[in-house]
């Protein structure tokens, strides 16, 4: 199968079911067998997976994208070997971060809900026009993408997580600000604007909000 392949959905979903880290392996660059060079899209993705990871308060180092061909058996093996030794390092996910439990499990489905919109996104603003691994490394170091990242996704990524909150029932904001590990301040701006949405509602004798 194609690294190209290998959806956003699928790392959030191996993560939500426990596992410590998501190893990719695709063909080197100019190498793909086929014309729609997935490898670049795999390479897109994992950069874009990581910056959301970060948001959420898992490792980075978790998920990691490697280039070799079926004939670099070593190379695979001493790779494989390397990321196991991360991952102890690191220790198992639901610890290692201090993003355990039901928290985790709560901004994992967060991200994974906003699948739709984050490639819409991906599609629309965030294409590197260079078919080049510096080109794409680069762009996603820059402070261009670390602005877009911030405009476009991680305030969608606060609302998506809060929502999801008050699915288990009202909550005041300080709740939701410790729960999500969010400042007050941005917890009481996203609930004032999802509340001029229509999408949740201040109920006054609980001093609680809850979903519209």
């Amino acid at each position: 199968m194609c690294s190209g392949r290998v959806d956003l959905a699928f790392i959030l979903r191996a993560f939500s079911q426990g596992a410590d880290g998501v190893f990719i392996g695709g063909c080197w660059p100019g190498e793909c067998h086929y014309v729609t060079e997935g490898n670049y899209d795999a390479l897109s993705t994992m950069h874009l997976c990581r910056k959301l990871m970060e948001q959420i308060g898992v490792h980075p180092e978790r998920l990691r994208l490697e280039w070799m061909s079926a004939a670099e058996g070593s190379r695979f093996t001493e790779v494989v070997d390397d990321f196991v030794k991360k991952l102890k390092e690191l220790g198992p996910l639901r610890n290692g971060e201090g993003v355990g439990g039901n928290g985790l499990k709560l901004k994992l489905e967060a991200v994974t809900r906003l699948i739709p919109y984050i490639k819409l996104v991906e599609r629309e603003r965030l294409r590197v026009p260079l078919k080049s691994e510096e080109a794409y490394n680069a762009f996603y170091a820059s402070d261009q993408m670390d602005r877009l990242f911030q405009e476009l996704i991680a305030d969608k990524l606060a609302v998506s997580q809060i929502l999801l909150l008050l699915e288990e029932g009202p909550r005041s904001t300080a709740d939701v600000s410790e729960m999500l590990g969010l400042n007050p301040a941005v917890v009481s701006r996203h609930m004032n604007i999802s509340s001029r949405q229509g999408l949740v509602r201040y109920d006054v004798d609980r001093k609680r909000y809850a979903l519209a």
